[in-house]
């Protein structure tokens, strides 16, 4: 197994090309613009919902029509992807995010609200499908990880930021303000990446209707029927959801099985540095999930804290993740993925052992210094995990890996808030704590799933 890189090559990547920086600021800046209107929607759901005068069961649409727009969409466009180029993808991909963020602004009852931000998702996913196949033609091969380490340095940003600019919006202006702002970003990104982004030849492979058609059905069911489960949905109403996303499923494997290039990549999953890579991202996105549905809970009902703490607490998770990922992403370079991942996601696993065993009455610098281990194996993990599952798929294949990517996180996260539920149904009172030591259990797998690699080729 060779770590080290060497010096007279070291020396080549040095001279390699530059990176067309404006590129990759309207890539990077799109990304941006996803995860904040993710974390920006979760904030201002109450204020939304008072004002257009809906119910706090119905409100949660303004979240559901997004996110299964995109976890519909996400496989298909990325499919596109491969067979346009990357490079349509994402524009039409901004330009209807963009469009459909004025739609939100202008939007005044709950419906028309709800239908503009499903068209969000379908700008969202077309955005999600193929940044990262994007950033492998922006930078060349040996210098793929640290442009996987801005990427996760930005969504770590992002995210951290999302509920403390919507707070700050709300001070001055109504949640519109925060739908529209959206709109002036989208146009700068827009105009920079017409300009910039790479342009691809057409693959010449057609693309099966049928089978976007099956795909979206089998996901969207899936991460409906989790999502149900993770809102305490009674199992008459969950059950019926996932039995589609099972047939659809099946279907969709027979139906692509003679397919070159499938929309369910099962020509990727069998390689396996590519499977296990994925399968380590769905375990300690499941890790995430749980730890940011889990914590509200644990710190507000359990420790006592209020909204805001809780909030402040939280944020010290991706602060560190954003400090670490463009670290980690430059020495995945250098250093194999199954390596560092492994590290990275061990101190996860310890991070999230310390959160389970903290004590009744911890001071807050206690409770930051354990977010901030498990930001940082995350941060550790995340980088070198992109590269190698984006270095491992051949190059005509690109969008199709950078789909999988986005879905795996998505699976992941809905996973862990389903057995955050799970484990809240089970006891209400000791849940959080019980949810806490599963994410301690799944970080622990995904460590082993990564030192796997090593011995994979």
């Amino acid at each position: 197994m060779t770590i080290t890189q060497d010096p007279k090559e070291f020396a080549l990547n040095e001279a390699t090309p530059k990176v067309d920086t404006l590129a990759l600021i309207a890539v990077l800046l799109a990304v941006a613009l996803g995860v904040l209107d993710t974390a920006i929607a979760n904030t201002v759901l109450p204020t939304i919902a008072n004002d257009l005068n809906a119910s706090p069961a119905n409100s949660i649409w303004v979240i559901n029509a997004y996110q299964l727009a995109v976890v519909a969409m996400l496989l298909p466009l990325a499919t596109l992807g491969d067979i346009w180029g990357p490079r349509k993808v994402f524009l039409s991909g901004l330009l209807i995010f963009t469009l459909a963020s004025a739609l939100c602004a202008l939007s005044d009852t709950l419906p028309i609200l709800n239908v503009c931000r499903a068209l969000q998702g379908v700008g969202a996913a077309g955005i999600m499908s193929v940044n990262i196949a994007l950033i492998k033609k922006l930078f060349p091969p040996d210098q793929l990880g640290r442009g996987v380490g801005m990427n996760a340095l930005v969504v770590g940003v992002s995210f951290a930021l999302g509920p403390t600019l919507a707070s700050t919006v709300l001070l001055i202006g109504p949640w519109q303000w925060l739908f529209g702002m959206n709109v002036p970003l989208g146009l700068l990104a827009l105009f920079i990446a017409w300009s910039h982004l790479p342009k691809s030849k057409h693959s010449g492979i057609a693309f099966d209707p049928v089978t976007a058609v099956l795909t979206s059905i089998s996901f969207g069911c899936l991460i409906f029927g989790l999502s149900s489960a993770a809102q305490k949905s009674s199992s008459q109403q969950v059950l019926p959801y996932l039995a589609v996303a099972a047939v659809s499923m099946y279907v969709l494997l027979k139906r692509q099985k003679a397919d070159p290039a499938p929309m369910l990549p099962v020509d990727l999953l069998k390689r396996p540095l590519f499977a296990l890579s994925a399968a380590t991202s769905v375990a300690s996105f499941a890790t995430q999930g749980l730890a940011f549905v889990a914590l509200p809970f644990y710190f507000e009902h359990t420790l006592n804290r209020s909204p805001v703490e809780t909030g402040f607490l939280i944020s010290a998770w991706p602060v560190v993740v954003s400090l670490l990922a463009p670290i980690a992403g430059r020495l995945s370079d250098r250093y194999p993925a199954g390596l560092l991942g492994g590290i990275g996601l061990s101190v996860l696993s310890l991070g999230m052992l310390s959160l389970a065993l903290m004590p009744n009455h911890p001071t807050s610098a206690d409770i930051m210094i354990r977010m901030a281990i498990c930001g940082a194996g995350f941060g550790g993990f995340q980088s070198p995990n992109l590269r190698a599952l984006m270095s491992s798929a051949p190059a005509h294949r690109s969008a199709g890996a950078s789909g999988v990517i986005a879905m795996a996180r998505l699976i992941g996260q809905t996973s862990g808030a389903a057995v955050v539920a799970l484990c809240l149904g089970f006891d209400a009172s000791r849940g959080p704590l019980l949810a806490l030591w599963l994410g301690c259990l799944f970080a622990a797998v995904a460590a082993l799933t990564s030192f796997a690699r090593l011995w994979s080729k």
